[in-house]
């Protein structure tokens, strides 16, 4: 059945429309952004059929450019889109940021990053650097590859802090295993960077992994 032959309020857009989007499904969100369906599938259908071939929205949206395009009803423009709206959704939490204090908007924190870290295949260490009001100056990807106690300088977080006058900050890295527990070396980088920042009146406010549809937050469990 065609998306236009079904009730209007089973029509993604219409549905949307009347009720938010928080009420869709992932396939039905996505069939948005498809707009268009293929021969022997509409768009839902379509969805549908990627979501559960990829395993989740996470998995089809972290494809590289080849195998995204690949995909059946996928291609460049297709993947060319997927990028803007991916990077548009960064920005738009930035500046979220950038106007409210961090922990008045906790949601906005963790999208972020979301949007930053989750796709990755490989680790990233960010440094999240905040004014006096915890309102975001910057974010900096600090390191990236094996982040380890050896990997990550508490010299050159120092110099970053100290360059962007920084009044806290909150530490973040991904997990592309998809576990999000934190390792005995993640508390050891946040004890050792705690101490050298605490030299400079700095505090580390929190250490969030990201990993695939997961988190972990030091300050909420009490770990920091």
């Amino acid at each position: 059945m065609q998306i236009n032959q079904m009730p209007i309020e089973a029509r993604p857009r219409e549905k949307l429309l009347s009720k938010g989007a928080t009420s869709l499904t992932d396939a039905e969100l996505l069939a948005i952004f498809l707009r268009t369906g293929i021969k022997g599938l509409n768009a839902i259908e379509l969805a549908d059929m990627l979501l559960k071939q990829q395993g989740s929205l996470g998995q089809l949206f972290s494809l590289e450019c080849d195998s995204f395009c690949q995909q059946l009803g996928l291609g460049p423009a297709k993947y060319v889109q997927l990028q803007a709206v991916l990077e548009l959704s960064k920005r738009f939490f930035a500046e979220q940021l950038q106007r409210e204090a961090v922990f008045d908007s906790p949601y906005s924190v963790i999208n972020y990053l979301k949007c930053e870290l989750q796709k990755e295949h490989k680790e990233f260490f960010y440094l999240l650097l905040l004014d006096s009001q915890n309102r975001l100056i910057k974010s900096v990807n600090l390191f990236q590859g094996t982040i380890n106690a050896a990997s990550v300088y508490p010299r050159e977080v120092v110099t970053t802090v100290l360059k962007y006058n920084a009044a806290n900050v909150i530490l973040a890295h991904n997990h592309p295993s998809g576990i999000a527990e934190p390792s005995e070396a993640d508390k050891l980088i946040t004890k050792r960077l705690s101490d050298a920042l605490g030299l400079i009146d700095v505090s580390i406010l929190d250490h969030i992994i990201i990993a695939a549809g997961n988190t972990h937050s030091f300050a909420e469990h009490g770990q920091i």
